[in-house]
């Protein structure tokens, strides 16, 4: 029998085989929607005719600047124009984009310009201050370009400004494309609680498709409006700058999060889509009463990340106007790769009863080709039951292609031929994976395994709590036991006791669970909303 495959005359050629890249969907947008606004950043419009000639500018420039194929070039940078344009011009350069996040101290910025080896810095002038003492600590330092967003004038560290670099650019000067997909688009830094931080490599296809499985996850269409409340320099903000060009939407940008700006946002702009951690979603659902709207050109959704958002937010959320779409994902996986995607009999359920089904971790997206629950001690899959505890692991064309200058991290994390998460979940008979925990977080009091997330779930029901967390603290006799870190709202402040809280626990969960310890006051969090549980260790172990 013949091979079809091994015909002649069905070889790839530049007429059916072009290399996936994001950059095609900024050409895209502008040639369909060349008027029509793409970016709104305060009183700025920009259109998708614009952004393409801006980006294609700045690319020209990098290009001029001697930045090679492959070469990295790093942002500091707010959610701004800028920042965006920053997705395609760097990348249309042939170079890497490197989005440094813009609460890193000077020491550990350094690290990540020297690691990347970094050719140029692009810095939002509002990290003037911390860039420069950064650039300092370096022997072989980028040249600087300032990018004045808030009128402030020079602050003196760059050779020149954006808006001037781009006037200087060739702005009808083709993009770069890759000739292999697999070249790098982006190396993303982990956030490094353990040592140095490690560079995370993205590839054109990987962003292509993801770009593409987020927008059909989150129902993206050409009318969509997205507020960025989500940082674009984590994992390129989950791909939602290349999926929102990709439909010809529209981006809001947004400096910095603020309960009161963002329901104002959204009422001004229509807004339809939002992303962020569940630190967002508690700050929306405790905002001042009068900072508040009704939205009244429909339904907000809101995706949300990086922690499982306690069920009570997700009914909280709801009664306020807004869907919630719960993702999960790591930096290497270009952020989200699994979907609690909803079943329509669900509406059926009582609120809490969806809202907990709503919190799972769900299932890979549509791009994402397979995830799974191993057990820690084989690495085989576990019984999908609901209660067997393993490591979730992932396979995709989304997966990095692993961590820059340090192969043997690479080789641990892409070992057997899936990414290992290092989170331990279950699998429920439908198919839904559950997180159970990291599985740094588990606490093992007595021989007993205990998820911190399970007492979370609690605690966040309880009607005065913002935001908690639960860690281990030493424990002479149990070996462990939990510790937890709560944040009242201001009129429970001096009326809820620790002793009201574990009183509360009693009624909710098993006795082995019940915190010992129970400190209030507010959370360390990272700069995209995610609780610093390794901080808390600390504070718990000197307890």
């Amino acid at each position: 029998m013949g091979n079809i495959n091994l015909s002649p005359g069905l070889e790839k050629r530049a007429a059916n085989y072009v290399p996936l890249t994001p950059l095609e969907f900024l050409r895209h947008a502008a040639t369909i929607y060349p008027n029509k606004t793409g970016v709104v950043h305060g009183q700025r419009r920009l259109s998708w005719g614009d952004v393409y000639r801006r980006a294609r500018a700045l690319a020209s420039g990098l290009e001029r600047m001697g930045v090679g194929h492959g070469e990295v070039v790093s942002i500091i940078a707010a959610n701004t124009p800028a920042m965006i344009e920053a997705h395609f011009g760097v990348p249309g350069a042939g170079a890497v984009l490197n989005t440094i996040n813009i609460r890193l101290d000077a020491a550990t910025i350094a690290y990540i310009l020297d690691h990347a080896e970094s050719r140029v810095l692009l810095v939002d002038t509002a990290f003037a201050e911390v860039a420069r003492a950064a650039v300092d600590r370096l022997a072989e330092k980028p040249r600087i370009i300032e990018i004045d967003d808030l009128g402030l004038g020079p602050a003196g560290l760059g050779e020149i400004e954006y808006e001037a670099f781009l006037a200087a650019g060739d702005a009808t000067r083709p993009f770069t494309l890759p000739d292999d997909e697999w070249d790098a688009i982006s190396v993303n830094y982990t956030s490094g609680t353990t040592g140095h931080p490690k560079g995370v490599v993205y590839h054109h296809r990987g962003a292509y498709l993801n770009a593409l499985g987020s927008a059909l996850t989150f129902s993206l269409k050409p009318e969509s409006v997205y507020l960025w409340t989500l940082p674009l320099f984590h994992c390129n903000g989950w791909s939602y700058c290349w999926a929102v060009t990709a439909l010809g939407a529209q981006h809001v940008c947004l400096r910095q999060f603020d309960p009161a700006l963002v329901f104002k946002l959204i009422e001004e702009h229509r807004v339809s889509h939002i992303c962020g951690a569940p630190v967002i979603l508690s700050g929306l659902v405790h905002a001042p009463a009068e900072a508040k709207r009704r939205f009244g050109h429909g339904t907000v959704e809101v995706a949300t990340g990086g922690a499982a958002p306690p069920s009570a937010v997700i009914a909280q959320m709801e009664e306020m106007g807004f869907n919630v779409t719960h993702l999960y994902g790591m930096t290497e996986s270009y952020g989200p790769s699994t979907v609690c995607a909803f079943h329509e009999e669900w509406r059926e359920l009582p609120l809490a009863e969806r809202a907990a089904k709503m919190a799972r971790q769900g299932v890979p997206i549509v791009t994402h080709s397979a995830a799974d629950v191993l057990d820690v001690a084989t690495g085989e899959p576990l019984p999908a039951d609901g209660v067997s505890i393993g490591e979730v692991v992932m396979r995709a064309n989304t997966i990095m292609r692993g961590y820059l200058k340090n192969p043997e991290a690479s080789d641990e994390a892409l070992r057997d031929g899936w990414l290992h998460s290092g989170d331990l979940g279950v699998m429920h008979p439908d198919g839904y994976i559950e997180m159970k925990d990291r599985a740094k977080d588990i606490i093992i009091s007595g021989g007993e395994n205990i998820a911190s997330l399970e007492i979370e779930e609690v605690l966040y029901s309880h009607p005065m709590v913002v935001e908690a967390a639960v860690v281990a603290r030493p424990d002479e006799k149990w070996g462990e036991s939990p510790c937890a870190f709560i944040l009242l709202k201001p009129e429970a402040a001096g009326t809820v006791s620790a002793e009201d809280m574990i009183a509360y626990c009693r009624q909710n969960m098993a006795s082995f669970k019940i915190p010992k310890t129970i400190i209030f006051g507010p959370l360390p969090k990272t700069a995209t909303g995610k609780i610093q549980k390794f901080v808390l260790r600390d504070q718990a172990r000197a307890l």
